[in-house]
């Protein structure tokens, strides 16, 4: 445990310490922060792979006061270094990516390039790495019997986390903020794209018994049927009839209340920033107007914990990186919330 009588929370955030200006090592924190810079596969606007630095930066400007959590911060919150080989990895596969979506983008047939068909093939197996990587690094946390939250990235990075969580706690399932569903299945011909997340995880991990989605209003006819057949495993909560609702005299705690009743008894978050309004996060990759506000995440997120449910993970991806960090100031607000949360939902 960190000796914390000499730090002042009330200070301005001391840039020699962790994220929000935390006294913290990794050996003393409950939480670890493990960042994802990974963007391979995003297929309009970059930069998020380089986010979490700018997120560890934003964070020194966050209040610590939390009236939700009763200072869960004080048991320790630490973000690792951002692995250097792993940015490099992204970098140097999405110039790759770039040049082979550019082909396919013009009806060019991918069987008809050598070079292309190499491309490809180099991505999809970028990606393998990067989901074993992350399963390594997230499973070997939760075997010390740390809390693990993951910072992206875009949202192709939780997939190895998803399965480490799986073996650690059994049956769960996902709430997922998003503009998007993220069910398509090999897009652009990446398997394992930002894009195909949830059909990945659906997929692949059993455990997940539920995914309930929640602000969607950007998606296609192949994702839609594939929750239309989910046997409702999949349920999705339309930024459109959300907004009908209210506008017709519903309250949000009555929305909320029906939501989480779709929840099992451990649930795990993955937020998307593009999930808010895009005022909040210009600069996501995939920006749809409409969207949550944050105070609407944040009070689905304290009914969870106060319907008795148990917080087990969370994920915050695809935050954009601004010239004034206005993304960045957003995102590590999100992140230092949903941190709390998780601490003050797992007591020692």
């Amino acid at each position: 445990m960190a000796d914390l009588s000499g730090f002042d929370p009330n200070s301005a955030g001391n840039p020699n310490n962790n994220i929000f200006g935390l006294p913290f090592s990794e050996e003393d924190a409950d939480l670890i922060i493990l960042p994802v810079p990974w963007e391979v596969t995003v297929s309009y606007k970059a930069g998020t792979a380089r986010a979490p630095e700018h997120i560890f930066r934003a964070s020194l400007q966050v209040d610590l006061l939390d009236n939700d959590t009763n200072d869960a911060w004080r048991r320790g919150i630490y973000m690792r270094d951002v692995d250097r080989s792993i940015l490099l990895k992204s970098d140097y596969l999405r110039k790759e990516a770039e040049l082979y979506i550019n082909y396919i983008s013009q009806g060019e047939n991918v069987n008809d390039n050598k070079f292309m068909c190499k491309t490809l093939k180099e991505v999809n197996a970028g990606s393998v790495f990067l989901n074993n990587w992350v399963y390594e690094q997230t499973k070997a946390l939760l075997d010390k019997g740390k809390l693990v939250a993951l910072l992206g990235g875009d949202h192709s990075t939780p997939l190895g986390y998803y399965k480490a969580i799986a073996e650690k706690y059994g049956d769960f399932g996902i709430l997922q903020i998003d503009a998007h569903f993220d069910l398509r299945e090999s897009y652009e011909g990446f398997v394992y794209s930002h894009a195909s997340i949830m059909y990945n995880a659906l997929k692949e991990i059993p455990q997940i018994r539920k995914l309930v989605q929640v602000g969607v209003r950007d998606f296609g006819d192949n994702e839609w049927k594939i929750v239309c057949e989910s046997n409702s495993r999949i349920v999705p909560y339309f930024d459109r009839d959300l907004k009908e609702r209210l506008y017709e005299g519903q309250t949000w705690k009555q929305v909320v209340d029906e939501i989480i009743e779709h929840l099992p008894a451990n649930v795990y978050i993955s937020f998307d920033a593009d999930g808010l309004d895009p005022k909040l996060c210009p600069h996501t990759g995939t920006p749809v107007m409409g969207g949550l506000e944050t105070e609407q995440a944040f009070y689905l997120f304290r009914k969870i914990i106060t319907s008795g449910r148990k917080l087990i993970g969370f994920d915050l991806n695809e935050v954009g990186v601004s010239s004034n960090e206005w993304d960045e100031n957003v995102g590590a607000r999100v992140l230092y919330k949903l941190s709390n949360m998780l601490l003050a939902c797992n007591p020692n």
